[in-house]
């Protein structure tokens, strides 16, 4: 699928580069006020280095993932996609 994420790398805490299988690019960025619920862990700047991309989606350990639709969509149009 064109919006399957195939590489992500840490560049900051709190901030990822992706490439999509259609060679789309760019950034998410995790604002503090996103860091609640399941994503609180990734307050720990230790496990958010741990990411990794599988079967098309964001993961770290624990559970934790984002899906690439959204990540997508907005990364198409503005370049970054920030959750806030």
């Amino acid at each position: 699928m064109h919006d399957d994420v195939i590489d992500v790398e840490p560049v900051g805490h709190l901030r990822l580069a992706v490439r999509f299988a259609n060679g789309l690019s760019g950034h998410v960025e995790f604002k503090k006020s996103h860091l609640y619920g399941v994503f609180e862990a990734l307050k720990d700047s230790k496990l958010f280095e741990e990411v990794h991309c599988r079967n098309g989606f964001v993961e770290w350990p624990g559970d934790l993932d984002i899906a690439p639709d959204a990540m997508y969509e907005e990364i198409k149009a503005r370049g970054c996609w920030i959750l806030e």
